[in-house]
C-alpha cells in the first residue's frame, strides 16, 4: 500500500506572500488534494534578524483570501532547532560528519582560490580527517557533512528530468554553524522527514540544493521524496521578474481588486496546462493537475490576460456575492474611506439592482467600485472633466425639459422612465442617445456608466428628480 501523499508549502517571513510563492502552494494544494492527500505549511523562520510576525501574518493571510487551506497545525522551523542539533550531532557521533576548525580567513581565501581557478567547490576539505587535537583554542567550530568525494549525486525530477552532479564539484557542506545554529539545509530535510513529506514541489532556484539536501538523505539513511522543481515566472519580455512586471505580493493584488478564483486559475495556467482549456472551477483544477503536464521553461507573467480573466470571472459572479466583495475590497483602497460611511441598507439594495449593470463592463474590483461611485455620491455631484466640457447651457435646458417630463412618472422603473424618454425623443424629434447623455451627465457626474435606464430605477425618482435639478436651467 503506497503511503499517502503529503506536500509542504514552506516560504520564509521575511516579506509578503509573492507571486511565485503563492502559485508554489497552490501547486502543492492541487497535487495533494488530487490524490487525498495534505499539504502543510511550515514556517522557515531561521533567520530571526529578518522573520517578522507582520510578514508571516501577510503569508498567512495571502493563503487563506487565495483559498489554499493547509493541513494540521502551522510547523515554525526555529521551534525545531534542537532537533536539528541533535542530527547533526548524530552525524558526528556515527563518523559521517566532522567539526570544521576553519577560520574566517581561511575559508575567504579559499574561495578565492576556487573562483580564480574556475573550480566550483569553494572548501577544500583541510578539516576532513585532521584530528581535532590539532584545532586552535579561539575557533569555534562548525559541523560539517562527510559528503561523497567521487561519483555523482541524481535527481530523478517529475519536472526537470534526470538532473546530475558530479560529487567532486559539491562541498561538505556545513550542517551546524559555529554558534551552534543549523543550517538551512539541514533543517529542511529533517522537518520534511519528521512531518512525512512525499512530495517537494518548488521553484526551480531551488535545483542546486536539491542535490545537497539528497546527500544529507543518502547518509542518514532515509527515503529521498519525491522532486518537482517548477520553473520560476519571468516578465512577459522574459526578464526576471520585477514589481513593474507584477513580482508583488498577494495583498497587492487583492487591493488592485483582482478575485481570488480569477488569481488562481490565473496562477495555475502559469507554467501548466491541460489542452486549451483556459478557464478552471477549482474542482476542475483539482481533477486535472498533474506534474508531468508543467513545462521547463520559465512562465511569463501577463496583466493583461490576468484582467480579462478577472473580467471574466466578475461578470459569472453572483451579484450578492460581489457585493460582498465589493465591501471587503473598500479596506484596501482609497475609494473606501469616502464610500463605506455611506453603506446602509438602502445603498446596498441599490447597489445590488445596479451589479448587473456594472459588472458587465469591470475588470477588477476597481472598476466596479468606481463605476458605482453615483451611487454614493453626494449633491450636488462633481462632474469629470469631460462631463463639463458637454454640459453647455442647450444641455442644461434640455435637461430642466427632461426632468419635467420625468416627474409624471408616478410609477418609477426602468421600464416607465424610458418609455416617457422615448415619447418625449419623438415628440421633440431627437434621437435617445441626445437624450441618454445628458441624463447620464447629471444623474452620474460621468459620460459612462451602466445603461440610463438602470440608473434611473436604481437611484430612485426622489435622488433622480433632485439631481437633474442641480443641473438643470428651466
Amino acid at each position: 500500500m503506497t503511503a499517502p501523499v503529503v506536500t509542504r508549502f514552506a516560504p520564509s517571513p521575511t516579506g509578503f506572500l509573492h507571486i511565485g510563492g503563492a502559485r508554489t502552494a497552490l501547486f502543492n494544494w492541487l497535487y495533494a488534494r488530487k490524490h487525498g492527500g495534505k499539504m502543510l505549511l511550515r514556517i522557515e523562520d531561521t533567520d530571526r534578524a529578518r522573520s517578522t510576525t507582520a510578514a508571516i501574518e501577510a503569508i498567512l493571510d495571502g493563503l487563506k483570501w487565495l483559498g489554499i487551506a493547509w493541513d494540521d497545525e502551522v510547523v515554525y522551523q526555529f521551534s525545531r532547532a534542537a532537533r536539528h542539533r541533535d542530527i547533526a550531532e548524530q552525524l558526528l557521533a556515527e563518523g559521517k560528519a566532522y567539526r570544521c576548525y576553519a577560520t574566517q580567513e581561511e575559508l575567504t581565501g579559499m574561495r578565492e582560490k576556487a573562483r580564480a581557478e574556475g573550480r566550483a567547490k569553494l572548501y577544500d576539505g583541510r578539516w576532513r580527517d585532521r584530528d581535532p587535537s590539532e584545532a586552535p583554542p579561539d575557533v569555534k567550530p562548525t559541523i560539517r557533512l562527510k559528503a561523497p568525494l567521487t561519483g555523482e549525486t541524481v535527481i530523478e525530477d517529475q519536472v526537470q528530468g534526470r538532473v546530475a552532479w558530479q560529487n567532486e564539484n559539491l562541498d561538505d557542506l556545513v550542517l551546524l554553524r559555529g554558534d551552534g545554529t543549523p543550517t538551512y539545509m539541514l533543517a529542511v530535510v529533517v522537518d520534511d522527514h519528521d512531518m512525512g513529506v512525499t512530495h517537494i514541489i518548488r521553484g526551480d532556484d531551488h535545483l542546486i540544493n536539491a542535490a545537497r539536501q539528497k546527500q544529507i538523505y543518502d547518509t542518514l539513511g532515509w527515503a529521498l521524496p519525491v522532486m518537482a522543481h517548477i520553473p520560476l515566472i519571468h516578465g512577459p519580455d522574459g526578464s526576471k521578474l520585477s514589481k513593474r512586471h507584477g513580482a508583488l505580493g498577494v495583498d497587492a493584488y487583492r487591493a488592485m481588486g483582482y478575485l481570488p478564483a480569477a488569481l488562481r486559475n490565473y496562477l495555475v495556467r502559469l507554467g501548466w496546462s491541460h489542452g486549451d482549456q483556459e478557464i478552471f472551477s477549482t474542482q476542475e483544477m483539482i481533477d486535472a493537475f498533474d506534474l508531468s503536464a508543467i513545462g521547463r521553461s520559465a512562465a511569463r507573467f501577463d496583466f493583461a490576460k490576468l484582467e480579462n480573466l478577472n473580467g471574466h470571472y466578475i461578470r459569472n459572479c453572483d451579484d450578492r456575492v460581489l457585493v460582498t466583495l465589493f465591501e471587503e475590497t473598500l479596506d484596501y483602497v482609497p475609494q473606501g474611506a469616502d464610500i463605506k460611511p455611506k453603506l446602509n441598507d438602502v445603498t446596498r439594495d441599490q447597489l445590488l439592482r445596479a451589479m448587473p449593470g456594472l459588472k458587465e463592463r469591470a475588470k477588477t474590483l476597481i472598476e466596479l467600485i468606481d463605476s458605482a461611485r453615483f451611487i454614493f455620491a453626494d449633491r450636488p455631484l462633481t462632474l469629470d472633466p469631460k462631463a463639463v466640457v458637454l454640459l453647455t447651457p442647450e444641455t442644461r435646458t434640455l435637461i430642466g425639459r427632461l426632468r419635467a417630463t420625468l416627474e409624471s412618472v408616478t410609477s418609477w422603473s426602468a421600464e416607465t422612465t424610458e418609455a416617457a424618454m422615448r415619447h418625449f425623443a419623438e415628440q421633440n424629434n431627437l434621437k435617445l442617445g441626445a437624450i441618454a447623455q445628458p441624463l447620464r451627465i447629471a444623474l452620474t457626474g460621468r459620460t459612462t456608466s451602466p445603461g440610463i435606464f438602470d440608473v434611473l430605477a436604481v437611484l430612485g425618482r426622489e435622488t433622480c428628480l433632485a439631481r437633474l435639478g442641480d443641473q438643470s436651467s428651466p
